[in-house]
Formats: C-alpha cells, structure tokens, sequence
C-alpha cells in the first residue's frame, strides 16, 4: 500500500466531523472520515492504495474535475467502455489486456445509478487490485443489498449534492484500523480555515435566495465573469494541454494540478469552520426526506417517454435522472426560459476531451459518446415542471442505440395527468 504525503498538522476531531462521520456511519455500515470535499477524499484513498505510475479504470462520462484528481496522484486515467443508458462501466466489453494492465477500479455511479459494484468486486478481487467507489450522487442509492460505498476499499461522498450543504465530503474504510493513517494524510494535505471564507459560505444561500427572488441569474452570471471568477464557459473547463504535461512532471502532488483540480470549488482543500459544519449537520439531518422526495420524482420522470428502460435496482432516489432527448440544446433551452438551469453535463466524454496524450482511450467508445450528448441530467425534485414544459416544447425522445425509431412523446401527455 502506497501511503500519500502528510506533512505536520493535527489530527484531532472536533465534535461537530465527529457527529457527522457517526451519522455516514450508520448509514453505510463503516468507517468514515470528514474531509472538506469529495474531490479531497478521493485523492486522499488513491494516494494510499495506488503507487504512482499506476493505472486507473475509470468512466469517460464523468466530470472532468476527477480526471484531475487522478493524474494529480501520479496515476494514468483508463477509459472504460460504457453502458449507453446509464454510463455505468459494462465489464463485458473490458478487453481482458486492459484488466490485467489496470492497478485500481473507480467507478462513478453517475447520477446515482449504480455501476456494478457486485461484478466489479469480484473481478478486482480476482485481480487482486483496490476498487474505490464515487458516491457523490449516490448517497442514497443501494445496488446487490448494499449502499453504494460498501462495495470498495474506500469510497467517497460529496455532502454539496442530495445534503445541499454545498460543502464537505466523507471518506468511508472497509479496512477501520486505517483510520488513523487516513486522518494524518488529510491533515497534511489541508489547508487553514479562513474567516472570509467561511463568512462567504455563511451569506451564499442568502444571495442566492435574493438572485432567485428577483429573477436576475442572468445579470449575476454576467458579474461574476467580469470579475473574473468563473472557472468555465463550456461544459469542460479548458484542458490547457502545455501546461498540463509540465505539471505531470510534479506528480503525485496537488499542488502542480491545483489550477485544474480547484475549479467550481476554490475552498476544497480547506479546513472546514464551525459555520460550515453547523450547516452541514442540520442539512444532513433532512437527508431523508429529501432522498424521499428525490424518489419520487424519479418514479415520475421514469415513467415517461424520453426515459430508457434499464438493468433495475429498484427506484433509486438518484441525483439526477438522465432522460433522453434528440435535440437536448433545445431542450435546454426550453428548461431555461421557465427558471430550470440544466447542469451535471459531461459531455465530451474524457477520452475526446483530453486525447491519447493524458488518458487511454476507451476500445468501445460509441455508448459514452451516445450518452453524453443525449442525457438531460433532470432534477427529480423538479420532475412536474420539466416533464410539462419537454411536452409543451414537443422535445422527441432520442433513439437508443440498437433501437428501432419511433415518434414524439406519448399521445395524450403525462402533462394533463400531472395538473
């Protein structure tokens, strides 16, 4: 086991992580660690288990900010053919060369769709390699009688996504007696707390609120580039290959990648303040009803004819729900002029977006790419007003690949049904 760099700081937990872990705890059977971001975590696990130099298989539908995490750990991104309809990583298509040259699974669990953690912890067992699990849009989803984030040697939560803290992450262990090695890699790696920055997370929501309110997204978005702080136009942020190939000679190492690995959340290498914790608690303390909530709207927008039939787990309280549309900029389009920002896009998959040079590309690449240009990423807690506003816009259901064509949306509607 390779263990990261951890230089001096203290490894003491305070009350407020200590009840949030104990809360994780319970929920997926391990332990688990706070950590000031998802993204954190996650390079926290891959600098214990994987030397550098290693070899990571990974979805090519993922967001661009883990790509960077894994070459930030020293270790070359391996991109896996995926399933179409819900870009999880299909093991059959894994030529059995690119197993046998791979040292760690990652999967994804996108939206909250599972990847097949069962399968997949059977054939890393068998190759004798780590699986780790991102959970950031899983937190509530279960797949072969387990949470999502029990299948791995480690595995990682964002508490931004169904929490809504906007902030935190968990890193759960199969193995507890890790722990301790855990926390003094984390405190080695972190960096002060900040009181403008924690007064700053205090007020966001409040500001937020008011830019809702007053319906001015559009002039805040306007703001916010000219002061310079917006980290992307495009669904990828910019790859900046030259820059890109000198920090690899500084690998394993955050630092050389921080410009890329920091992008949408400035603070998440950051020690977390009381705000910030006090926050996250009572957020995570309405998990449930909200990943209730979540449910059900997923069963709705399931249920209509821009979703795929696919592998069931059971209704999951996913995230986002992936619907499929022909044409998903009208689509879009069409969300925006009624309030509805479409987010969690990831499209190109990583292998178009970063080249031979950084990653290898996936052998099947064609179901990522169907994927990635068709899913409308849905919030389920917003599943009536979309499903309404796709049928006024008449959006067409997109062809699957392997699908016969077929028509528009249902006749009749699910939008009359839903008044």
């Amino acid at each position: 086991m390779a263990i990261g760099e951890a230089g001096p700081g203290s490894t003491r937990r305070g009350a407020q992580p200590a009840r949030l872990e104990e809360t994780m705890r319970a929920r997926l059977g391990r332990e688990c660690v706070y950590v000031p971001s998802c993204r954190f975590g996650l390079y926290v696990a891959l600098r214990h288990w994987c030397p550098p130099g290693g070899r990571v298989l990974m979805s090519p539908v993922n967001d661009d900010v883990i790509f960077f995490v894994v070459l930030a750990a020293g270790l070359r991104p391996v991109q896996a053919p995926l399933n179409p309809l819900d870009a999880s990583i299909d093991l059959d298509a894994v030529p059995e060369e690119t197993w046998r040259s791979v040292s760690a699974v990652l999967t994804t669990n996108l939206y909250g769709n599972p990847d097949p953690a069962p399968r997949l912890r059977e054939k890393c067992d068998a190759l004798g390699i780590p699986l780790f699990e991102d959970g950031a849009h899983a937190i509530g989803s279960a797949v072969g009688g387990r949470p999502v984030g029990a299948w791995g040697e480690a595995s990682v939560f964002s508490l931004s996504k169904h929490v809504g803290a906007k902030a935190g992450g968990m890193l759960s262990l199969a193995d507890p007696g890790l722990r301790e090695a855990v926390e003094k890699t984390c405190a080695g790696l972190l960096t002060p707390n900040r009181i403008g920055s924690e007064l700053a997370y205090a007020v966001r929501p409040y500001a937020e609120a008011t830019v809702r309110g007053l319906r001015l997204r559009r002039a805040a978005w306007a703001a916010i580039r000219l002061l310079g702080l917006a980290d992307r136009e495009e669904i990828r942020m910019p790859l900046r290959p030259d820059e890109l190939a000198l920090a690899a000679d500084r690998t394993p190492g955050l630092d050389a990648h921080h410009p890329w690995v920091r992008v949408d959340m400035h603070d998440y290498r950051q020690e977390s303040g009381p705000l910030r914790l006090r926050r996250i608690g009572r957020r995570l303390d309405r998990l449930d009803d909200v990943l209730d909530a979540c449910r059900a709207g997923t069963e709705l927008l399931l249920s209509t004819p821009w979703a795929k039939p696919r592998e069931t787990h059971g209704t999951q309280p996913l995230f986002r729900v992936p619907l499929f549309v022909a044409d998903r900029d009208a689509a879009i389009a069409a969300l925006a002029r009624q309030g509805i920002v479409v987010g969690y896009l990831y499209d190109p998959p990583l292998d178009d977006y970063a080249g031979a040079e950084f990653t290898d590309p996936s052998p099947a690449p064609e179901g990522a790419r169907w994927f990635a240009r068709h899913a409308l990423p849905v919030d389920p807690l917003r599943a009536r007003t979309v499903v309404e506003v796709l049928e006024r816009s008449g959006a067409r259901p997109a062809e699957a690949p392997g699908e016969p064509p077929r028509g528009g949306p249902a006749a009749g509607g699910l939008g009359q049904s839903l008044v």
